[in-house]
């Protein structure tokens, strides 16, 4: 078992899947920006902005994004073993990829903004198989 796999095991999909972008749905904003395809998931487990918005845009992104580390960070530190906040970032951002829906925006492996279709999503080589059976 590799270290991305343990730390799917170790952090609880449940609680993961949840919580990273449980907080920004709550922000009307973001929402309208996500379904403008003005933002996207990228696959360091953070928001990206893909086009347009301008600076109240970037603020958006940048409040996510530092939401989304310091429970990162937490989380990878609570892992048993503990994992690095890259690795457990990673992981977030491969099951935040496999959950966008069609239509919103996606980070591919090669640095790439995708939009997704009714097909899964590209996914990084590092992406844990079990990962993928278990978020979409």
């Amino acid at each position: 078992m590799n270290r991305v796999s343990k730390l799917i095991a170790a952090a609880g999909l449940a609680g993961l899947l949840v919580s990273a972008p449980a907080f920004a749905e709550r922000d009307p904003a973001y929402e309208a920006a996500r379904a403008a395809g003005q933002v996207g998931e990228k696959m360091d487990g953070y928001l990206g902005v893909v086009s347009g918005g301008g600076s109240a845009l970037q603020a958006i992104v940048s409040d996510v994004n530092i939401k989304r580390r310091a429970l990162y960070s937490q989380r990878a530190l609570a892992a048993t073993p503990p994992v690095t906040l890259e690795e457990y970032a990673l992981t977030a951002g491969c099951i935040a990829i496999a959950r966008t829906q069609p239509g919103e925006k996606y980070q591919a492996p090669d640095g790439s903004w995708q939009t997704r279709t009714s097909a899964p999503p590209l996914r990084d080589s590092r992406c844990p198989a079990r990962e993928a059976r278990i978020a979409q």
